[in-house]
């Protein structure tokens, strides 16, 4: 086995810095001795204790030279309803596999070849449900019908599994290619699209759940936590994630891996999806609790400060930001991280939590944040930055999208999803996923 380091990971001093939560790991002479070799590409032959450390930290990545399983040893579980049409251009990519089992959702005209069929539409959680507990094998791959994988999709997620504890692990999946304006913004920006850095998922962390659209499980693992719950429409994925998770199983996203997936024909079906990811929300708050949904997480003196400069007492919040930067040194001197690098740790985290409090504005908040901030003289400035943000994202990714465009449909993309979110908590009488998670930053964590 060999480490990916995560670009977010620096070495300062006697410490490594990084992960999601941001955490700081002193390092013995001995294990920066093993962390300059790992960067430098040897294999982890000692210290596997650290390395495992490093990669639950989501500091590294690890990467596995070849693996015991193969493709004859996954099933694929693929449910269905109405759009046969779509399985053609997808079985013909799974004959590797050991065994593909379609599950028709209750489709009015039956579907041809269903392994398991359905009288009456019972949602996708269900027909995943009939899949797996049907499966033979340990692993079982769960994937859309309008997917496509590329091919030799399962080289780069089977040898994670060479890892007892990683019971799922998820390829990027990307919307297929297109020439009108929606099909161009869904290629740059697709909900199902988790980017091009691997990650340890979990809860709060920089990749936070896993989509269903293309999954492989240990079946025992399955079995632990009791599969999907049924009883959710929208968001069973990210349950039974977090479930898995929170059994101490361990969760990885490998973006050398690639689906592509059909993304939705017109911008009302593409809304009415937004809308619906959003109302899980709420119910998913009530399962793993409102901090794994909290729509902004910074420190409290953050907080503070950019409060203070959004008042319009600008030299406040810079004194607040400046005060509490200056006694992070003296928390982290003990972790070996020199007072340069703690003062330039804080001050990054002050400025760059402006990023953060602008999506909680114009996503989760946006329904009632929106108008209440363009209504007044002090709020419209604060607004315009927030949504400056999508302009400087189109910019970084050249979407073939116009920025007019691209700043319309970020802002409805933003908006449907927060609507949901709004509607799902009056439904569940909860403002969990509403509150932000004010938690002390960077956490203090010891080192080998």
């Amino acid at each position: 086995m060999k480490l990916r380091f995560d670009p977010g990971t620096k070495t300062s001093g006697q410490a490594l810095v990084g992960g999601v939560p941001l955490r700081v790991m002193r390092l013995s002479a001995a294990g920066a001795e093993l962390v300059g070799k790992w960067r430098a590409g040897a294999e982890v032959v000692s210290g596997r204790k650290l390395a495992a450390r490093l990669v639950a930290a989501g500091m590294v990545h690890p990467e596995y030279a070849e693996a015991r399983s193969a493709p004859r040893d996954v099933t694929a579980v693929i449910p269905v309803r109405d759009h046969a049409e779509q399985l053609r251009g997808l079985l013909p990519r799974l004959g590797e596999l050991a065994e593909v089992l379609v599950i028709d959702d209750g489709s009015v005209v039956p579907v041809a070849g269903a392994a398991y069929r359905s009288r009456l539409a019972r949602g996708p959680a269900a027909a995943r449900e009939t899949g797996w507990r049907a499966a033979k094998t340990e692993l079982v791959a769960f994937l859309d019908a309008d997917t496509r994988p590329e091919p030799g999709w399962l080289d780069a997620l089977l040898p994670h599994f060479e890892d007892p504890g990683v019971v799922a692990v998820a390829p990027r999946v990307r919307s297929e290619p297109g020439t009108s304006v929606l099909a161009r913004y869904e290629r740059a920006r697709s909900s199902l699209d988790l980017g091009d850095t691997p990650a340890q998922v979990r809860p709060g962390a920089r990749v936070s759940y896993l989509p269903t659209a293309a999954l492989v499980v240990r079946t025992s693992a399955l079995h632990e936590v009791g599969g999907f719950d049924e009883g959710l429409r929208f968001g069973e994925d990210v349950d039974l994630v977090w479930s898995l998770v929170a059994r101490g199983g361990s969760a990885r996203y490998e973006p050398r891996s690639e689906v592509l997936h059909a993304p939705r024909p017109t911008w009302r079906s593409w809304l009415r999806q937004r809308f619906d990811y959003g109302t899980s929300a709420a119910p998913l708050a009530r399962r793993h609790g409102r901090k794994a949904l909290a729509p902004l997480r910074v420190s409290g003196w953050t907080a503070l400060a950019w409060l203070a400069a959004a008042a319009g007492k600008p030299a406040g919040g810079a004194a607040i930001a400046l005060g509490t930067a200056a006694l992070l040194p003296r928390k982290l001197e003990p972790l070996g991280v020199p007072a340069r690098d703690s003062l330039a740790i804080a001050l990054r985290g002050h400025l760059g939590a402006w990023r953060y409090f602008a999506d909680a504005l114009t996503r989760t908040w946006g329904p009632v944040a929106i108008p209440l901030l363009a209504a007044t003289r002090r709020g419209r400035p604060i607004l315009a930055l927030a949504l400056a943000r999508h302009l400087t994202e189109w910019a970084r990714v050249k979407p073939g999208v116009g920025p007019a465009r691209w700043l319309l449909a970020r802002t409805a993309d933003d908006l449907s999803y927060g609507a949901g979110v709004w509607r799902g908590c009056l439904a569940q009488a909860t403002i969990g996923p509403l509150v932000p998670d004010l938690s002390n930053w960077p956490g203090r964590k010891t080192g080998t």
